[in-house]
């Protein structure tokens, strides 16, 4: 069988440039059912593959296009039903390790009565694995595919939901761990860009889900009609995970406005405590400097140029300071 698609390149005589080349889409087939796998079609592929299915033109500028919303169009065919498919576009989180933030990965799908083409504008594992496994392993091709087109896309969505719940984990361990920094450190100004970061996650990851739940809905109705028997309950299966995620997002969303509020007040609360030091120290040293100027004057006073009278000063002072200092602390503002 062939393999999965990628770019190769072929080694050419010294001195010639270096061709590149893309094999053709990987294909699978087994129990009337041809399973067609492709990561980022390029227009020519694209228009070959239409020719091939008989789909039609704005499915492909779609196909080409990378800025489709999640949704789900149908096609009837003929008055004998030949020629119609559906054709979905859904979106999964992916993080992207050059930039530290979750993109959409789109995968756009036609399903027909005897096939089932998967186009990842993306690299998508789960969808990678799934084929490499169902190529090598040819018991379970025939059993993944033998079950109609419609199961097969409700295995490609369901191992692609699958890989979205270790992703929230990793979110809501990052939140756990920001709130024990939060009680350890009681606030810092450090994890104002580690709560942003995660909220930029949750956010992210909530604008990739957001739209695609009535997507989903929206397939589980006409996907009916690719299926050989009565599956409806693996389609709600898939729109419970998507409910789920959903449910968490809110969730991690109510966590990290929290931490963000609580972090925050915590700072606050520190730079209170130290304003309020600098405060009670500024008061103390006032009426110290009142002395200091009153008997700093060009003027004479009782022990005038006698060491006495420094020592009675320094004396005054310090006791000023000490009683202005026990009172601060009676009244607890120390």
């Amino acid at each position: 069988m062939p393999s999965l698609p990628r770019i190769r390149s072929r080694r050419a005589a010294p001195g010639a440039p270096v061709v590149e080349t893309r094999p053709g889409p990987a294909e699978l087939r087994a129990g009337g059912i041809t399973w067609v796998h492709l990561l980022a079609p390029t227009d020519g592929e694209a228009q070959l593959l239409a020719s091939r299915f008989g789909w039609h033109p704005l499915d492909v500028e779609d196909v080409l296009s990378r800025r489709q919303r999640p949704k789900v169009d149908v096609y009837t065919g003929d008055e004998n039903g030949e020629g119609g498919y559906l054709f979905t576009v859904l979106h999964f989180p992916v993080y992207d390790a050059a930039v530290g933030r979750l993109n959409a990965g789109e995968l756009d799908a036609f399903i027909g009565p005897g096939y089932i083409v998967t186009l990842p504008a993306v690299e998508l594992r789960p969808v990678s694995l799934l084929f490499r496994r169902a190529e090598e392993n040819e018991e379970y091709r025939e059993q993944l595919l033998s079950r109609g087109s419609g199961r097969l896309l409700y295995e490609v969505l369901d191992d692609l939901y699958d890989y979205c719940f270790p992703i929230l984990d990793k979110i809501g361990f990052k939140l756990e761990q920001i709130d024990e920094e939060i009680g350890a450190a009681e606030g810092a100004k450090g994890l104002v860009t580690d709560i942003h970061k995660v909220k930029q996650e949750i956010i992210s990851y909530r604008k990739i889900i957001k739209p695609q739940r009535p997507t989903l809905r929206l397939l589980e109705r006409y996907v009916e009609r690719f299926l050989p028997e009565q599956l409806e309950t693996y389609y709600d299966d898939l729109v419970d995970a998507s409910e789920r995620i959903w449910d968490l997002l809110d969730n991690y969303k109510e966590v990290v406005e929290a931490l963000e509020d609580t972090n925050e007040s915590a700072i606050n609360h520190r730079q209170n405590d130290i304003l309020r030091v600098l405060t009670v120290v500024s008061v103390i040293l006032l009426p110290m400097t009142l002395v200091t100027g009153i008997f700093g004057m060009n003027v004479h006073f009782p022990g005038f140029e006698t060491a006495a009278a420094w020592w009675g000063i320094a004396a005054g002072m310090v006791a000023l300071a000490v009683c202005l200092a026990a009172f601060f602390r009676y009244k607890r503002w120390l």
